[in-house]
């Protein structure tokens, strides 16, 4: 107890970790401590007793966020004081940003007092940014170039299709990556000076309704869900990266909520860590494997007319193979399929429950 006490749990749960010789990518359990991140492997839907590894947080460096993997923009970076370097990666941006700010602040309370901070080192000799100073040209040749430039992707939104566009967050990560604004707050005051200088167009409701309706400072979003394109006068010189992704109706509906939940395969009947995804209007709920770079989701189904309930916690429940209990949920579709998913603690299997429901 008096342990526990003096090495607390300060945060705990999934992340996605590239391996170090062979770099793939592996969901563990992650525990955050005063001066250390611990991760674990799941197997059989419960996690290892034995840690996989330590990350100690004394003089660690953290890079969030940290865009040089294409098709996982969720990931961020830490580099311990060894230069070993960790990249992990998070179910959304407000995950990423609030793993990232915790272990942070942890390392932040290792550091002695009289040392300087990274942030007192980084703005020593620099001001905040001006705009009168930044060549608003230079920051858009730069946003697309061929090689480090934003990436062009495809986006559903309420029932349409919008080809060749990104986010309003990818963009504030972009700047924020490349340093070309030192917070996120600069980096939507340079958006949306680019965005007022026609570099930039709305595209799609979301972001064509705060221009139409809010001031220069609110007119760009930093948000996944709004979205924006290079003007049409700003002529394609040939040096964008575009994507095409699975663009299909039950892809369309708007993200209500994501998460690392475990799933029980139909087959084989293991247990394996799923990102999943639920999405309104239409109500769909999708699963993807997070250990491959593929966008697309490997399964998914409607929500109109599905049973979703709660498990009881006292011993295996019928339908469920190996020793998994705990936390979890079935749902039964339209077409009498069975899905049996367990959430990492209780209160995110009644919160998984409730928005399904709302969905059904």
């Amino acid at each position: 107890m008096e342990e526990e006490q003096q090495n607390p749990i300060l945060k705990e749960g999934f992340l996605v970790k590239r391996g170090h010789v062979v770099h793939n990518w592996k969901a563990r359990w992650f525990v955050l401590k005063p001066d250390k991140l611990l991760y674990y492997k799941y197997d059989g839907g419960k996690r290892d007793s034995c840690q996989r590894g330590r990350i100690m947080l004394t003089d660690c460096k953290i890079s969030c966020p940290f865009l040089e993997y294409d098709n996982r923009p969720l990931v961020f970076k830490l580099q311990t004081k060894s230069s070993a370097e960790y990249f992990l990666e998070a179910c959304s941006r407000e995950e990423r940003d609030q793993w990232a700010a915790d272990i942070g602040a942890a390392v932040e309370k290792l550091r002695p007092a009289d040392s300087p901070t990274p942030s007192q080192s980084k703005t020593t000799g620099h001001q905040s940014l001006q705009l009168h100073n930044v060549s608003l040209n230079q920051v858009v040749d730069s946003m697309y170039d061929v090689h480090s430039g934003i990436k062009l992707t495809s986006h559903n939104e309420q029932g349409n299709s919008y080809s060749n566009c990104f986010s309003g967050s990818a963009v504030v990560d972009w700047l924020v990556f490349n340093q070309l604004a030192l917070t996120r707050v600069e980096a939507v005051t340079l958006s949306s000076a680019v965005l007022e200088e026609g570099f930039l167009r709305p595209v799609g409701l979301r972001s064509v309704e705060a221009q139409r309706s809010h001031g220069l400072s609110e007119q760009f979003l930093d948000d996944s869900t709004a979205l924006y394109s290079f003007s049409e006068n700003f002529k394609k010189r040939g040096s964008v990266k575009a994507e095409t992704s699975l663009s299909a109706m039950e892809l369309s509906g708007k993200v209500l909520k994501r998460g690392y939940l475990l799933k029980q395969g139909h087959k084989r009947k293991n247990w394996k860590v799923r990102l999943f995804v639920l999405r309104s209007e239409p109500g769909y709920l999708h699963y993807y494997d997070p250990s491959k770079d593929d966008i697309s989701p490997v399964g998914g189904f409607s929500l109109r007319g599905c049973l979703v309930s709660a498990l009881d916690d006292n011993g295996v429940p019928s339908g469920v193979k190996g020793k998994v209990q705990g936390n979890l949920l079935k749902i039964i579709t339209q077409f009498d399929t069975h899905y049996y998913i367990q959430a990492p603690s209780r209160q995110e299997k009644m919160d998984w429950i409730e928005a399904i429901r709302g969905q059904s």
